[in-house]
């Protein structure tokens, strides 16, 4: 299954994937967060582990050219390509900073939204990247993502994997304890607004996903429990003024 087949069937539309440049959708996401942003013309968007662009281009078609987009990733071969495909599409409202999404190169209160795409999931200190979003927001900004989280605990064997470890799924939290975490943050109105289950089969893209079900030697059962267990869903909250 391509990358645009994975866009397709998570929520992006045709148009959405035939608007970015080449290559900057790697199908990794697990949902849209630009469809439930709401976002406006003129705001300032920073994207939680902004990969090769995708979300960040997105959202620059909706601020427009006097909004801004900052994409934030870790990975400084993520970072160069992100940036050589905003050249490519002629993107000058968006820029990409290298740094971990536990500690922003953002400053205090200076985004309107905040949007991530299954990347929050993967952090081992999910309550310091919850803060951070809630630092650099203003007053009245918005968290909008869209993430994998858990409808019950992950069996045993997934549980115990090495491999599992580093993939998409044993980083993943029940969705309880994600908005918790959230509130805590001093994030309000937090919620859900939109879920479903996410066949691990999607995860195509995702070497470690892909090994567990084809090679780790996991039990199907095991398998077809996962399915109903992990979770896309689309969260929210907001940092009151």
């Amino acid at each position: 299954m391509g990358a645009d087949d994975i866009g397709r069937q998570i929520g992006y539309s045709e148009e959405d994937l035939k608007d970015v440049p080449e290559g900057a959708n790697l199908g990794l996401g697990c949902g849209n967060p630009i469809a439930l942003a709401s976002l406006g013309e003129g705001e300032t968007v920073l994207d939680l582990g902004s990969g090769a662009g995708f979300d960040c281009f997105l959202a620059a078609e909706r601020v427009g050219p006097t909004g801004h987009v900052i994409g934030v990733d870790m990975t400084p071969e993520m970072i160069d390509r992100a940036r050589q495909n905003a050249k490519a599409g002629g993107y000058e409202q968006v820029a990409f900073r290298l740094g971990e999404i536990e500690h922003l190169p953002v400053a205090d209160a200076s985004v309107d939204v905040v949007i991530s795409n299954c990347v929050i999931n993967l952090s081992t200190d999910k309550p310091a990247v919850f803060r951070e979003a809630y630092r650099v927001l203003r007053p009245g900004g918005r968290l909008m993502v869209s993430d994998i989280v858990l409808n019950r605990e992950l069996p045993e064997s997934i549980r115990q994997s090495v491999e599992a470890y580093i993939g998409c799924l044993s980083g993943a939290i029940l969705k309880d304890d994600y908005i918790s975490e959230m509130k805590r943050s001093g994030f309000k109105k937090v919620g859900i607004t939109d879920v479903a289950t996410f066949p691990v089969k999607l995860m195509a893209n995702d070497p470690t996903a892909r090994a567990l079900v084809d090679e780790a030697g996991i039990d199907p059962e095991d398998v077809k429990d996962l399915d109903q267990a992990v979770l896309s869903a689309k969260l929210s909250g907001i940092k009151e003024a």
